[in-house]
């Protein structure tokens, strides 16, 4: 059996797996970053849409922008686990601005 199918196995303090432990923390660190960002930027959108009466969602915008970041996608990311992440993270945008809108409605 080899260490992938038992992860009890790896020593934690393997240098190699250490030092690709690292890099992992220090990507997710900047995908939270980029989130956030991300966030406040559909936040503000969503504000001016609403002070002008246009909708907050827009699907065709949506799947264009889908469709741009399949063809930018270079892998190893399938374009099906690319359609998932973005459908997930479209899905925590809104559910995230509409939780903000209620915790500010409520105050």
């Amino acid at each position: 059996m080899s260490s992938t199918e038992n992860p009890s196995v790896a020593a934690p303090e393997d240098p190699y797996v250490l030092g690709v432990r690292r890099e992992i923390s220090d990507l997710d660190r900047s995908l939270v970053e980029l989130v956030n960002k991300r966030l406040k930027l559909v936040a503000r959108l969503k504000r001016y849409k609403d002070e002008h009466g246009i909708g907050f969602v827009d699907l065709a915008r949506e799947e264009w922008m889908l469709q741009y970041l399949q063809r930018a996608n270079r892998g190893p990311l399938s374009e099906a686990g690319l359609a998932q992440l973005y459908h997930d993270l479209l899905g925590l945008m809104k559910q995230e601005v509409q939780a903000q809108n209620d915790s500010s409605s409520a105050a």
